[in-house]
């Protein structure tokens, strides 16, 4: 399986600085703060209700309505915090894409999956429609769809979770980002095509931030953890550094929990 090819310059560099969210006047993100170098795999972990999910949809811009977020979001030095919703329309899709966790949830189950990796084709590259068939076929290629000419055809529903998922990746890349969101993208999944996924996500030629709950999976994809509990960064350190020795409690248990899984699997 070949990656995507991403004919941008380069990567692109996210810093993350004093990142807090409030909802209806509680904190779910508090002063959160990150780097992320061109080409860097950065993985948010953290049990649920630890902040690593709603932090991955303010740096989309995604966050609840209402909410209210402070500190900083620089993309390319680009500063995103307080742009309105028109001003951060570019930035979707064109220079950020998000893999979201569920995409059973994520696709229209009313369009067919071709059509819906053709709209971000055409809305962010105006690709003219012979283009967008071009680049269509190559995204399904590129994500290891098998038969993508008539699997492009199918329903959501028609199609297994691991193909479902492949489909959400080739519409995140569809406009060539150079930042990668991935939101427990393999929770669903079963092992064999967990692998899958993230050998993909790790051929890829862009920055990421991959958000997961399971040391071991973020051991295979990531080179720098940010360990998040209670909406706030607890440790931050190489994966080599935290699995051999964590500091924080929510560190010892997430890496007793990859021990653990490690033993349970042949």
């Amino acid at each position: 399986m070949t990656a995507p090819h991403q004919d941008r310059a380069a990567a692109s560099a996210l810093e993350v600085r004093g990142l807090s969210v409030r909802i209806t006047g509680r904190t779910v993100v508090d002063d959160v703060t990150f780097t992320v170098p061109p080409g860097g795999r950065v993985g948010l972990i953290g049990a649920s209700g630890s902040g690593k999910s709603m932090t991955s949809l303010a740096l989309m811009g995604l966050e609840p309505t209402g909410a209210d977020v402070t500190g900083s979001i620089r993309l390319d030095g680009q500063e995103l915090v307080g742009l309105t919703d028109r001003q951060r329309a570019p930035f979707r899709g064109a220079r950020m894409g998000m893999v979201f966790q569920e995409p059973g949830t994520a696709l229209d189950p009313l369009r067919r999956v071709g059509a819906q990796i053709a709209e971000p084709l055409r809305l962010h590259r105006g690709l003219d429609r012979r283009q967008v068939g071009t680049a269509v076929l190559d995204l399904a290629r590129a994500v290891g769809l098998p038969d993508p000419e008539s699997l492009l055809r199918q329903w959501p529903h028609q199609l297994s979770g691991g193909q479902r998922q492949r489909i959400c990746i080739a519409m995140a890349l569809a406009g060539r980002p150079g930042l990668l969101i991935a939101d427990e993208p393999t929770t669903a999944l079963d092992v064999t095509t967990e692998a899958r996924i993230l050998d993909l996500l790790a051929r890829l030629d862009v920055s990421l931030v991959f958000v997961t709950h399971d040391l071991a999976v973020l051991a295979r994809i990531a080179d720098t953890v940010v360990v998040l509990d209670a909406g706030r960064v607890v440790e931050t350190g190489s994966v080599t550094d935290l699995l051999a020795s964590p500091q924080h409690p929510t560190t010892r248990a997430l890496v007793e929990a990859a021990r653990a899984t490690a033993r349970r699997t042949p």
